[in-house]
């Protein structure tokens, strides 16, 4: 049992960024910011073609890491990881040279999430100074949107400054999660939907941040599995929970087994390719079922070792794991669309 409790403890541990954290002291100061990052320092990037990194790595051997085989590049940006510490409370955004925040960037997001898209694409992730967890939950609203906002700006910088060095007009994905896809929803707004840039745009998956009807002017969301152009997006909460609590019909929601935004199609499991857990070597096939309904994604509960103690309703921390091969296959059935288009 003690080891069941263990391995439990450390699947919670791979795919959550929110357990514990020391809260802000005082509003956001911008004098009190981190120093902004330098993207030419490769140091400065979570994954990068031109260095070795958790995004280069697969679940099991059958997969293969297709970067330097591919013509597509994805740019990925990650969920919060930034849960402050009593020496550093003070901070309402995370610095990019801090080395605890770092490492459970690199150890959780980048192996778990950003390695997904390595058979579609080779993967930018830039560090950010993302805004501390507390930013979502904070009553200091005004503080908690200028952090998020310096995020933001971090974000942007890195996207342009890959585009200006690296992209050399290949196609490109842009993928992420919570934090990362709120920054992506601007991303998309200001620099790809309606600009030339946009011929260049693969698809997005804005996973685990609500994306609300009519927030883009022309972008869509993907209505079929090959379909590009297009953007993809969920938030997954376990079944019975959500039909009770779910009421947002304004925001759109894609169910990743099926690849529309159709409410009330039901997915087996068996359409499960195989979700993604700790140990990372690892995949479990049909792991959760799929089903759109009022603006998330309804799935059943997780069935993996030690999943008896994984007790939330609210599968946020898996939007992506529990769906790992589905997206894994579904980015490169996009790229492969795009250059048949």
């Amino acid at each position: 049992m003690n080891k069941i409790l263990l391995l439990a403890l450390a699947v919670l541990s791979a795919c959550c960024h929110s357990c514990g954290f020391a809260r802000p002291k005082g509003p956001f100061i911008a004098a009190q910011a981190p120093p902004v990052p330098d993207y030419a320092q490769l140091d400065n990037w979570a994954a990068h073609p031109d260095k070795k990194d958790p995004a280069d790595q697969t679940p099991c051997p059958n997969l293969k890491d297709e970067q330097a085989n591919t013509g597509v590049d994805v740019f990925f940006l990650h969920p919060t990881t930034y849960t402050g510490s009593l020496r550093e409370q003070h901070n309402w955004n995370a610095a990019v040279s801090e080395p605890a925040t770092n490492t459970k960037t690199d150890e959780s997001t980048i192996l778990f999430q950003a390695s997904i898209f390595n058979g579609a694409g080779r993967v930018f992730a830039p560090r950010y100074r993302q805004a501390h967890l507390r930013a979502f939950f904070d009553k200091d609203t005004i503080s908690a949107e200028k952090a998020l906002d310096l995020a933001y700006a971090d974000a942007k910088a890195a996207f342009e400054y890959y585009l200006a060095h690296w992209n050399n007009g290949r196609p490109f994905i842009i993928a992420s999660h919570s934090q990362g896809a709120r920054h992506s929803l601007y991303l998309l707004r200001d620099m790809v939907e309606g600009k030339p840039l946009e011929r260049q745009l693969v698809a997005a998956y804005l996973v685990g941040w609500p994306v609300r009807k009519g927030f883009f002017k022309t972008l869509k969301p993907c209505s079929s599995p090959e379909e590009t152009d297009c953007y993809c997006t969920w938030r997954t909460w376990e079944r019975k929970f959500g039909r009770r609590k779910a009421f947002e019909k304004d925001v759109v929601c894609t169910n990743p087994l099926l690849w529309t935004t159709e409410e009330g199609k039901y997915a087996p499991k068996s359409a499960n390719l195989g979700g993604v857990v700790r140990p990372f070597c690892a995949i479990y096939p049909e792991m959760v079922d799929a089903e759109v309904y009022k603006g998330v994604l309804l799935a059943s509960r997780p069935r993996f070792p030690g999943s008896l103690f994984f007790r939330t309703n609210n599968y946020h921390v898996g939007d992506l794991n529990l769906y790992y091969m589905n997206v894994r296959e579904n980015a490169q059935a996009r790229v492969k669309a795009f250059f048949k288009k």
